[in-house]
């Protein structure tokens, strides 16, 4: 991915002194559960916390990662009803699963199904990072005051993202209700399945190019996907990729509670 670096400032300090690579390797991460729903989003945030971690760590380091994902089909049933108590209790279900693999945390790489994750949290047995509160400190942190929202249209039309923007004082767009349906067709007819297409890149970008317009300085990509065809590179908007940036969340947690491995 091209853009910011991927190495955020709380862990620069565990770089080597040339600024490449950290040598960490004395220290035991804490283990990442990943509850997943769809395979590309969750496959692009699991090789991205293999793929950076190393840079905080030591060569070919990360931390311990497990990944459970039921079939796609069951959570879309309850979606396509409105069963958000349904949705949430397939993510707690996973929860429990991840936590007898010996998990310490969970992060969920897709942003729709966390609209179901305030029902079920308290039961949790394990804390969980919340996808979009990763996206609004880096839109705090970079200083943009207007973001584009993106995603499927059950995301783009809840409250998700903006709870955790208006907590930060950052304001939002939604896309217009045409927008949201092709945009949402593009993620669940094409992106979901690994179907990429130059015609799907094209109306992202006049998307992007018209809220742009509307005066938002930023978009984020509010489907795990939406990654797999847009960046920085393409985006008329700088990009707020949420896949990505919940995985660095998730190698920063689980360095911040490291624990030095027994001699």
């Amino acid at each position: 991915m091209r853009g910011p670096s991927s190495v955020s400032m709380p862990y620069r300090k565990k770089l080597s002194a040339n600024g490449t690579r950290g040598d960490n390797s004395g220290m035991k991460p804490l283990h990442i559960g990943i509850a997943a729903c769809s395979a590309e989003g969750a496959a692009l945030c699991y090789r991205t916390i293999c793929t950076e971690a190393p840079a905080l760590i030591a060569p070919h380091a990360h931390p311990e990662v497990s990944l459970h994902t039921p079939s796609l089909a069951d959570y879309m049933s309850l979606i396509y009803r409105g069963d958000w108590a349904g949705v949430g209790e397939m993510m707690l279900a996973s929860a429990h699963k991840l936590r007898q693999m010996g998990a310490d945390f969970v992060i969920c790489p897709d942003n729709t199904i966390h609209q179901a994750l305030p029902l079920i949290e308290a039961r949790s047995p394990l804390p969980w990072l919340h996808i979009a509160e990763s996206v609004a400190a880096e839109a705090d942190r970079r200083g943009f005051h207007r973001i584009a929202i993106t995603g499927t249209r059950w995301l783009t039309e809840s409250e998700v993202y903006p709870e955790k923007f208006a907590s930060r004082a950052i304001g939002y767009l939604r896309p217009g209700l045409v927008e949201r349906e092709e945009i949402n067709r593009i993620i669940m007819d094409e992106l979901v399945y690994g179907v990429l297409k130059p015609e799907a890149i094209a109306y992202f970008q006049k998307v992007f190019e018209r809220m742009k317009g509307e005066g938002c300085d930023a978009v984020v990509l509010g489907c795990t996907e939406i990654p797999l065809i847009m960046n920085d590179d393409n985006s008329p908007l700088p990009t707020l990729d949420s896949t990505r940036l919940l995985a660095r969340a998730a190698i920063h947690r689980a360095l911040e509670g490291t624990e030095a491995k027994a001699a």
